[in-house]
């Protein structure tokens, strides 16, 4: 009898399920998680997962020498305090807004176009963009022979000195780089909670919903937003014109994939070049096969879900300034904006309020709080 009152008293405290999913809702749901995946190291990188690289590649992204002029690093741009994003829309010469770099580890492809296919390549990009950073490899090289404590950084993540080929210094930097973002995982948020509960029938923890609940109903059902948006990050990985202009101004365009197609088949820095450290090239099959396609002007990449919270502004050009925004974007969508050879994946949705406001409830439970980012000990101790 004890044991029976303790069991209805659970059941009385604990929150109810405000929706009832079907058994194929409650599938796709299973299937956005757990969270995070199992880590496997880049096979294109050497030195992805090993500790001394990660040290030196985090060294590397608060060096502002790295900077063309001296006085720019990595983290000018991508702030911890903002999920390694800046919370800028698109200006200037950047047509696009910086994107976060948490749980970058398990992209596809990288930039908005996907130019780069490695998070090394993807790395080095900015440092040489005349527009970012606007460096060079010989810059780069130079910098890590000459200052004592990088050279050390760098004898300890590939087992020997800057080399005298600037390049295979550069890149090598880039790896590094790449090493250390590979660590900037996402924690669990509330949904992946509701998530864990669902699959072992338990009740819904206090911090998912009732309104989250029914804005996952609209996402998994009506809405169709899974079709692009699955999987434990939320993403096909893959890219899609979902209606936002890509004139920027008169007389100035961005081609979104069919530019990131064209540079990344003109680069070096690929799966299929060079400086991949996978000698089968056993990852660079999606790289040989892409193909340049007209509908690939104005598609850009699918981001992750994930901690948009932390993210604003939306988009890939940061013109959408609030999540509701952007849920309205797909509520009102111009049809006649999209490709008519394109992809018919998109309609509006024709959202009520209450629905808006339930799928930003469920929406902002894809974020968890911010972990504080610790100061980094000294990547090496060089004697004056």
């Amino acid at each position: 009898m004890k044991r029976l009152l303790l069991l209805l008293l659970c059941l009385l405290v604990q929150p109810a399920w405000a929706i009832d999913f079907s058994a194929d809702e409650r599938a796709l749901i299973e299937s956005f998680g757990p969270w995070p995946p199992p880590m496997q190291p880049d096979p294109s990188n050497r030195v992805s997962g090993r500790a001394e690289a990660i040290a030196f590649g985090r060294a590397l992204f608060f060096e502002q020498r790295l900077g063309g002029d001296g006085k720019q690093s990595c983290a000018d741009c991508h702030l911890p305090a903002k999920a390694w994003s800046d919370g800028k829309p698109g200006t200037g010469g950047l047509l696009r807004n910086t994107p976060s770099l948490l749980d970058i580890r398990w992209n596809r492809w990288f930039g908005w176009d996907g130019a780069q296919d490695t998070l090394w390549a993807q790395s080095l990009r900015p440092l040489l963009d005349p527009v970012e950073m606007n460096s060079s490899l010989a810059a780069i090289a130079d910098l890590l022979r000459k200052d004592a404590t990088l050279a050390c950084g760098y004898r300890q993540a590939f087992g020997t000195a800057p080399e005298a080929d600037d390049e295979r210094v550069a890149v090598n930097a880039a790896k590094a780089l790449a090493a250390f973002q590979e660590t900037l995982i996402s924690a669990p948020t509330p949904f992946d909670g509701f998530r864990t509960a669902m699959a072992a029938n338990q009740p819904v923890p206090a911090e998912f919903s009732a309104e989250a609940q029914r804005g996952l109903k609209l996402f998994v059902g009506e809405g169709q937003c899974a079709v692009c948006h699955f999987g434990p990050g939320f993403t096909n990985r893959e890219f899609h014109d979902i209606g936002i202009p890509y004139a920027v101004r008169p007389g100035l365009v961005d081609p979104g994939r069919h530019l990131g197609i064209r540079r990344l088949r003109d680069s070096r820095y690929t799966l299929l070049g060079p400086f991949s450290d996978d000698p089968a090239r056993s990852t660079g099959t999606e790289t040989r096969h892409v193909d340049l396609l007209h509908r690939n002007w104005g598609e850009f990449r699918v981001p992750s879900l994930r901690n948009l919270a932390h993210t604003a502004p939306y988009m890939h050009n940061g013109s959408l300034a609030t999540l509701r925004d952007a849920v309205r974007h797909y509520s009102e969508l111009n049809e006649e904006r999209l490709h008519a050879d394109g992809e018919k994946l998109l309609r509006p949705l024709n959202l009520s309020d209450a629905q808006i406001d339930a799928l930003v409830a469920f929406l902002l439970s894809l974020s968890a709080a911010l972990p504080d980012f610790p100061e980094a000990e000294p990547v090496c101790r060089v004697k004056p």
